[in-house]
């Protein structure tokens, strides 16, 4: 099976990444199946369109859309799979809903994206964990040449949405949202929470 312009993908680790293990327990974070945070953004491609405008392969691992996996209660409260879906395991991604893909040489970030690491708040009085609109580039924009991996970048507000990738939290950022290239201060210290680290 072969979409035209869509790729066919299957959830890597489950359609949804909503527990944890602790001490050999499983403990379920959540319930709600509306939730888009505890739906799963790695896929894996099982097959390429007829039309396929990215460098992404079959057998990729791929980041994309929280849509594509998810399921969702229609007016009448019936439960219903995303639009995405063709069957268990098999569901159509656009090639607008990826956002970065992995082989072998690690994550690469697709055309029009970068993914950026927060880093912490180094005000005394703040009561923010992490600097707003600030962070590391960790993953980039082959396309871009003014700034590269491991600078410290700004980015507009609201341009920001978050993934977890490698037990990392990032930051998936318009490439065209990249404002500013920081020099380092010294101080500078990522910022990953602690529930990041499991998933």
């Amino acid at each position: 099976m072969t979409g035209m312009f869509d790729f066919i993908v299957e959830p890597f680790e489950g359609r949804y990444n909503n527990s944890k293990s602790i001490d050999g327990n499983t403990l379920i974070l959540n319930t709600e199946l509306q939730n888009h945070m505890y739906v799963s953004r790695i896929g894996k491609v099982i097959a390429e369109p007829a039309i396929n405008n990215t460098c992404v392969k079959k057998n990729d691992l791929v980041v994309l859309h929280h849509n594509v996996f998810r399921r969702f209660r229609d007016i009448r409260g019936d439960e219903k799979n995303s639009k995405s879906y063709i069957k268990e395991n098999m569901y159509l991604a656009g090639q607008d809903q990826l956002f970065a893909y992995k082989r072998a040489d690690g994550w690469q970030a697709l055309d029009g994206f970068c993914f950026v690491k927060p880093i912490k708040e180094t005000k005394m009085f703040s009561i923010n964990f992490e600097k707003p609109l600030t962070g590391i580039l960790y993953y980039k924009d082959s396309n871009i040449d003014y700034v590269n991996t491991g600078d410290l970048v700004g980015f507009t507000p609201g341009s920001e949405y978050e993934f977890v990738i490698n037990n990392d939290r990032l930051y998936r950022v318009p490439t065209k949202c990249i404002t500013i290239k920081y020099e380092y201060q010294g101080n500078e210290e990522e910022y990953n929470p602690s529930w990041a680290q499991g998933c």
